[in-house]
């Protein structure tokens, strides 16, 4: 059926809206069961008990299909990225092989929106083909975004000096950047003295005898003060898996998968398609292990063994080839432990309190942090002001920004006009997927952003309000909200499906801290009974 949506927070209340199943809707507070949101235009209140972090598969209805054309990805080597909006500052969804064939549902401006491995995303138009292309290569180059191959090292050279970062390895090569002592940087391969790595958005190759593994036990120099602070939930660290489990915490880690013998139909002994509408794949052989993911009648699927599960049943194990899947208790259970990240200098920034200023001081990071990034370039002062304003770690503000406007160059941060007026967005507030830069742009323009000050200041509020003035004021509460689940006895208001998603966000915000000389930061650690 459908959803009531009600003018007040009671069963009595007239109802404004019936909502389906799937329906989107953005929630600004929760209460006694009741949740304040909004949907299809309107305000209201619904029964909190019927939402859901992650989307629920809908009921098929006949619809009009899209009028797609296949395309197969055409590049020279490595991977293509798959990415959630048409620019190049956009997160990756998924990694795309040579080969890969692709659905196209439109193209514009140099971007493809198309469907690939059960999901939508962009794609840069030039690596589409429509022959496909002979096979993968042997041995693709490094993708600066691959983490399966890489460590993380640190910058060791005397304070005050830098290390170069150049465009390849050798001692001419020209400069891209210039990197300050105790730096996290991530290390894809090392050869001849020269190691090829990523730090603070840009790749490139530094002397490896200037990196070390050990890592140094607070960023920056010595003059920042780090206080350490215990926040207890009345909770075990058992019962907040168990409550995150029932809402598919996602993961790009690969499983084994398994389904019951009943669920196929062999075509022969490696082969054999789903029968039926209701299988899933679990991770282990047997129904007591964990969905990994859905598959459709008649799917195809390859089947690599046959085993004697848990409940007396075959199962067949089978490749699934989906890249984003339902993470597995144990990997959920490491990424909500913080034993398993407060000891780490960058790992423990997840940790870090977002409502508390960092006193930092403004030449210095402009000099240092700013110099460079477009727009943003002399701005610390502004973020300054927005942090003490809306009490926001500015920092973490600048870090937003750095990523979400590519470095101060992107079309929102530099300008766009709206009905004659130049309008700036710099956190990227209201740019919806396939739509980014008009309804941020619509966005700013609503919100009176006609100065990069504006936009700055005006930002930090939209970024307070959601997440860091209701409390979640850590990378880590943001992503799991354990204060809900200890209130409510389920999830609810979380910043993401990722279950690693708290721990990929911190090293650029450690390394905001290695440049400063002076800071100060609390971290809350949270303690699980």
């Amino acid at each position: 059926g459908t959803l009531n949506m009600r003018k007040s927070g009671t069963e009595s209340a007239s109802i404004v809206a019936k909502l389906s199943r799937g329906t989107q809707v953005t929630v600004y507070s929760e209460s006694n069961g009741w949740a304040k949101i909004k949907a299809d235009g309107k305000d209201g209140y619904v029964s909190t008990k019927y939402l859901s972090t992650t989307r629920p598969e809908t009921e098929s209805t006949p619809s009009i299909p899209e009028k797609t054309t296949t395309k197969y990805v055409n590049v020279s080597s490595g991977t293509l990225n798959m990415r959630n909006k048409p620019s190049e500052d956009a997160s990756i969804i998924v990694k795309l092989a040579k080969g890969v064939e692709v659905e196209v549902i439109s193209e514009s401006n140099g971007w493809s929106k198309i469907k690939a491995y059960g999901g939508e995303g962009y794609v840069s138009t030039q690596y589409l083909s429509t022959t496909k292309p002979g096979s993968i290569p042997e041995s693709p180059d490094p993708d600066p975004d691959d983490e399966e191959t890489t460590v993380v090292k640190y910058v060791k050279v005397v304070d005050g000096s830098n290390l170069n970062m150049r465009s390849s390895a050798s001692a001419s090569a020209s400069i891209i950047a210039k990197l300050v002592n105790n730096t996290a940087v991530t290390v894809y391969s090392e050869s001849n003295g020269w190691s090829r790595i990523t730090a603070n958005g840009k790749t490139g190759y530094v002397s490896s005898q200037y990196l070390s593994a050990k890592a140094p036990e607070s960023p920056g120099n010595s003059n920042g003060t780090i206080i350490r602070v215990d926040k207890e939930y009345n909770l075990t660290l058992d019962k907040m898996v168990e409550i995150q489990m029932a809402v598919n915490g996602q993961t790009d880690k690969k499983y084994k998968t398994y389904i019951r013998e009943d669920g196929l139909t062999l075509i022969n002994s490696t082969k054999g398609t789903v029968k039926g509408t209701n299988w899933r794949v679990r991770g282990g052989a047997g129904s007591n292990y964990w969905v990994v993911g859905a598959v459709s009648n008649n799917q195809s699927l390859d089947i690599k063994s046959k085993v004697k599960g848990s409940d007396g049943y075959y199962w067949y194990e089978v490749n699934y080839n989906k890249t984003w899947v339902n993470a597995s208790p144990e990997d959920i259970k490491y990424n909500i432990n913080p034993d398993n990240f407060v000891n780490d200098p960058v790992h423990s920034f997840q940790f870090v309190k977002l409502s508390q200023l960092t006193n930092m001081n403004v030449s210095e990071v402009n000099d240092r942090i700013l110099s460079g990034k477009g727009i943003l370039q002399g701005h610390a002062a502004t973020f300054t002001s927005a942090g003490e304003k809306y009490g926001v770690n500015e920092i973490y503000l600048i870090s937003h920004a750095l990523l979400e406007t590519g470095n101060g160059t992107s079309p929102l941060a530099t300008g766009v006009k709206v009905n004659g007026r130049t309008v700036y967005n710099m956190y990227g507030v209201g740019a919806y997927d396939g739509s980014a830069v008009s309804s941020g742009a619509q966005y700013a323009y609503n919100a009176g952003w006609f100065t990069p000050e504006a936009a700055i200041i005006g930002g930090a509020e939209f970024i307070a309000k959601g997440y860091i003035s209701a409390g979640q004021d850590t990378l880590y509460k943001m992503r799991w909200n354990p204060t809900a689940s200890e209130k409510y006895g389920y999830a609810s208001h979380q910043y993401a499906t990722d279950i690693g998603w708290a721990t990929k966000q911190v090293k650029q915000i450690y390394n905001l801290y290695s440049l400063l000389d002076s800071y100060k930061l609390t971290i809350e650690i949270p303690k699980y009974k």
